[in-house]
């Protein structure tokens, strides 16, 4: 599974990123998660608002920072 965590390194950023390790950890999904603060990579997923949360490829959250128990549902799906 890929995880991409989209936004520029605000606080916002920083805890969705803790907060997808995290999840992916207890749900023990083998996720390569990786940042992305490059505007114009973050554009290219049409997300105009950060942090930004992607799974294989496909946005599930913008714009605000889901909780971990959210995120585990996201990954669950």
């Amino acid at each position: 599974m890929n995880i991409k965590i989209l936004g520029g390194g605000c606080k916002n950023c920083i805890t969705l990123y803790e907060n997808a390790q995290e999840a992916a950890k207890e749900l023990g999904i083998d996720a390569e998660i990786e940042k992305v603060t490059e505007m114009k990579d973050i554009l290219s997923f049409g997300v105009m608002k950060t942090p930004g949360l992607v799974v294989d490829g496909i946005v599930k959250v913008s714009g605000r920072v889901p909780s971990k128990d959210e995120v585990k549902k996201i990954l669950s799906e």
